[in-house]
């Protein structure tokens, strides 16, 4: 069981694990043994409840596909068993950062005080840099 949330969790046979070799350097271990990790989750035949599944395909992301699948590989580690873990955490994550639901912006202006300081720091810096010009001389 892949908990999301509090109340949104998924079955087990819902995500498609399947180990594959890992790319990059690893001498002759990295040929022999299978240890990364190839994560496929179908978001249109899952279990999650619709409101999940509108937002996640809404949503415009590198792990997802056009075809409604989020597709991880793991191969950062040199166990299978860290890299399917890391693997769901990533899941998981990726889960709950699409469908999060973003705080309104409210509007706000900036205080007469703040203005103020600002226009300050403003004519401030333009006397130091008024003072960084060539130096004349007074018979000049």
């Amino acid at each position: 069981m892949i908990v999301i949330s509090g109340n949104v969790a998924l079955a087990d046979d819902e995500v498609e694990i399947t180990a594959i070799r890992a790319q990059g350097a690893g001498g002759q271990h990295v040929n022999k043994a299978s240890t990364a990790i190839h994560l496929r989750f179908d978001i249109r035949a899952s279990s999650l409840p619709e409101y999940y599944k509108e937002r996640l395909l809404a949503a415009s992301h590198h792990l997802l596909t056009a075809d409604g699948m989020i597709i991880i590989k793991a191969q950062e580690y040199r166990s299978q068993e860290m890299n399917r873990d890391a693997a769901i955490a990533r899941l998981i994550t990726t889960i709950q950062s699409l469908t999060a639901e973003q705080k309104r912006r409210r509007a706000t202006r900036p205080t007469r005080a703040s203005k103020e300081r600002r226009l300050t720091s403003k004519s401030v810096k333009g006397s130091i840099k008024a003072l960084r010009g060539k130096v004349r001389r007074a018979g000049d």
